[in-house]
C-alpha cells in the first residue's frame, strides 16, 4: 500500500467513533421470502470472508408479513462497513439497513 493511501485509510478509520477491529452488529429488514435469506448472505460472504456460525438471526414481524436479520461480523474497517451498507441498501429484497 502506498504512503498516500495508508495516511487516507488512517483519516477515514479517525472519522468514526469506532476501534477497528470490533464487533459490529449490522441490521436489516425485508419482506419475508425465501430469497431474503439468501441475499443476505450472499452479500455478507462477499465481505466478511469468515463469517462465523451463528452470526445470523432472523425474527418474522408479528403477522410475519417481514423479517428481522441481525448478523453480528467482527468489523475490520469503515471502508468495509461502508461497502456492506451500499450494498444491503441497493438489494432488491431489503427494504432498509441500519
Amino acid at each position: 500500500m502506498s504512503e498516500d493511501n495508508q495516511e487516507r485509510n488512517e483519516a477515514q478509520e479517525q472519522e468514526t467513533l469506532f476501534e477497528f477491529p470490533c464487533e459490529f452488529p449490522i441490521k436489516a429488514m425485508g419482506k419475508t421470502c425465501p430469497e431474503l435469506e439468501i441475499a443476505i448472505i450472499e452479500i455478507m460472504n462477499r465481505h466478511v470472508p469468515d463469517l462465523g456460525e451463528g452470526a445470523l438471526r432472523m425474527r418474522p414481524s408479528s403477522k410475519g408479513t417481514y423479517t428481522a436479520i441481525t448478523i453480528t461480523i467482527y468489523a475490520q474497517s469503515k471502508n468495509q462497513l461502508d461497502s456492506i451498507y451500499m450494498d444491503l441498501t441497493a438489494c432488491e429484497h431489503i427494504a432498509f439497513a441500519m
